[in-house]
């Protein structure tokens, strides 16, 4: 098997028990075992437990720049590019595969923070600043009045349409929150 695709298989596999079952009970010899590679390979691959979950976030966060960037282009106005959070956050789900909620949010709830040379805590912060940055030049582009307070307000609900998933409730928490942020974009 290529060298890429083990290291896809060995992602996908820790993607998947890191963000179900949890990152701190998932140990990296169930996830090799569960990819079908030796614990060796594992290693070889990405270093270690938390090299694992560095990677995992990193292709995560990727692929979810990428659709947001794609929903932004397919919306027709600036008030609909700035809405396309929900948007990208509903296609997002649908294509990308099942985790309960958030993998940052997941990894934030269960790592202390505090060591700004953490590559793992680097990709969550990287994930917020993501999201802040490019939520504020989409509402300089809509002409909002108070950029900052829209951006904390959308902010505020995608987070919350994130936890709903994880507690599930309420039922199409993602549409609801689209909903909310149209009330609070002008």
């Amino acid at each position: 098997m290529a060298r890429a695709e083990t290291r896809e298989r060995i992602l996908d596999t820790a993607e998947r028990l890191f963000f179900a079952d949890g990152i701190g009970v998932t140990g990296v010899d169930r996830v090799a075992a569960e990819a079908g590679v030796a614990i060796a390979t594992l290693y070889q691959h990405v270093g270690s437990k938390d090299g694992l979950l560095a990677a995992v976030l990193d292709r995560r966060l990727a692929a979810w720049t990428t659709q947001w960037e794609a929903s932004i282009e397919a919306a027709t106005s600036p008030r609909a590019r700035l809405l396309a959070l929900f948007d990208a956050l509903a296609e997002f789900r649908r294509t990308s595969g099942t985790t309960q909620w958030c993998a940052f949010l997941a990894t934030a709830s269960e790592r202390p923070s505090g060591d700004p040379d953490d590559p793992v805590e680097l990709l969550v912060l990287a994930d917020t600043s993501v999201l802040a940055t490019r939520l504020r030049a989409l509402a300089r582009e809509a002409e909002v009045a108070d950029v900052d307070a829209v951006v904390d307000q959308l902010l505020v609900v995608y987070n919350g349409a994130l936890a709903s998933l994880l507690r599930g409730s309420p039922a199409d928490p993602v549409a609801r929150a689209r909903t909310i942020a149209e009330a609070i974009v002008p």
